[in-house]
């Protein structure tokens, strides 16, 4: 097996044939409608063979292909059972693993990389991988002063298949879109490859790791191992074991998944405000579910790839949109997605039919605890992706600035995953205490004054 299928004509053929079974699907479909069968029936039996043709040729591959993959498998909550079902053992597959390049080369980039003598870095160094992923994969090992580590092996050519798969993909995009409903995938495609030469970065990614293993060193919820050692290629970092959340997805309990959901969402919102860094590549396989004495279950988080900076935390203006949304308070909503570039000059909408919009989005945010389902997910994109519909016509005339796009993808993710879990979430808690602008300023007041009253008489 070769590192990588990195050849051009090779690559370039695999994702090519896409499109063309695509367009030969949508031909059967044709000849399925004029034989009798209603537009819904075949509208599914395409949907099923499309996804099934598409994980199949992902998954054969790494690099950008995979990047996509990983990345739309977030969303399957989306579809249909009947759709969905067959083949969510392959995004699961995709989300946690990937052909190993063979050992030969892993030796390779690591004498290049750490010097001849590597091997007297480590006490122990397990030749299999324990996971693969898009652009490199990970062995278990022990450093030289005993510790156990994961070391991260950059697959060689890894940029050049990221560029090349998602240039291609991005050529047929649209050939996608029935695929998760309501989802432009364009955009997604065009954001991962503006950040590859980010991701290839162990440097950076060591950077952000390194600022959120500090920052939740001592936290009760939240476990991010400790950085080693870093070089071009090359990243080692704390190992620590836990329960894939795709093993939590598929097996967990009640109680297990309603605790990696709440954390989830914790993680999400808090990470940005202690940090000023949001963690963002939010799929099952980047999470773990730690046994702890104390709490009962840590969530253990890797892969700092791909961060968005926001030095300041969120932007307070999502905060100041869900809470007016929230009141009601159609006319500020409207002024304020004008003001941040929402709403484009040229486009005049009613508040009220945004309000109308945007309200079953946020309905989490409106409960003490919610549940979030598939059932409820797929609602949401049916509204959105049915074209006569209001939703999907007001939807289609919103903007979405550069500034909240990835925010804007990170979110959507964590909620797919949230569905996927099927977990009860305290999702409001964690609003009014991270996020800017959601609780009023003259609340906030109040209770920093109780604070110091009752400090006072202390």
């Amino acid at each position: 097996m070769s590192d990588l299928p990195r050849k051009a004509v090779t690559r370039t053929a695999k994702l090519a044939a896409l499109p063309l079974g695509f367009a030969g699907r949508a031909t059967w479909g044709l000849g399925k409608r004029i034989g009798g069968k209603s537009a819904e029936i075949v509208g599914r039996e395409l949907q099923q063979r499309t996804a099934e043709q598409l994980f199949k040729v992902l998954g054969e591959l790494k690099g950008g292909a995979m990047k996509f993959g990983q990345a739309m498998s977030v969303f399957e909550s989306a579809l249909p059972e009947e759709v969905a079902g067959p083949y969510r053992a392959a995004l699961t597959k995709l989300q946690e693993a990937a052909p190993p390049m063979p050992t030969r080369t892993v030796h390779s980039v690591l004498e290049e990389r750490l010097g001849a003598d590597w091997t007297e870095l480590f006490t122990e160094f397990e030749d299999k991988p324990s996971a693969a992923a898009s652009i490199g994969q990970v062995h278990r090992a022990v450093w030289h002063d005993g510790r156990e580590v994961a070391v991260k092996v950059q697959y060689p050519g890894a940029g050049e298949a990221l560029l090349s798969d998602l240039t291609q993909l991005g050529r047929f995009a649209r050939l996608l879109g029935p695929l998760i409903p309501g989802m432009d995938i364009k955009p997604l495609i065009t954001e991962l490859r503006d950040r590859v030469s980010e991701e290839l970065d162990y440097g950076l990614e060591a950077q952000a790791q390194a600022a959120h293993a500090e920052e939740f060193a001592d936290d009760p919820d939240v476990m991010v191992p400790a950085v080693v050692h870093q070089c071009e290629q090359v990243l080692v970092t704390e190992w620590f074991d836990g329960i894939p959340l795709s093993e939590v997805i598929t097996d967990g309990t009640p109680e297990q998944r309603n605790r990696a959901g709440q954390l989830l969402a914790r993680f999400l919102f808090s990470g940005p405000a202690r940090t000023g860094l949001l963690h963002a590549d939010p799929h099952p396989g980047n999470f773990r579910l730690l046994p702890d004495e104390k709490s009962g279950w840590r969530l253990g988080v890797l892969d700092f790839g791909t961060v968005d900076r926001l030095p300041g935390g969120l932007p307070q203006p999502i905060g100041d949109s869900l809470r007016m949304t929230l009141d009601g308070d159609a006319e500020s909503v409207y002024e304020l997605l004008c003001e941040e570039g929402f709403v484009k000059e040229s486009i005049d909408l009613e508040p009220d039919a945004v309000l109308d919009y945007l309200l079953p989005i946020i309905e989490p945010a409106q409960a003490d605890e919610f549940t979030f389902t598939r059932g409820w997910m797929r609602s949401q994109a049916a509204r959105i992706a049915d074209p006569r519909s209001p939703a999907h016509q007001l939807g289609r005339q919103l903007n979405l600035p550069p500034a909240y796009l990835l925010i804007h993808r990170v979110t959507l993710s964590t909620i797919g995953v949230l569905c996927q879990l099927g977990a009860t979430v305290r999702l409001r808690d964690e609003l009014e205490e991270w996020l800017p602008g959601f609780v009023p300023e003259e609340e906030l007041e109040d209770e920093d004054l109780d604070e110091e009253v009752a400090a006072a008489e202390a």
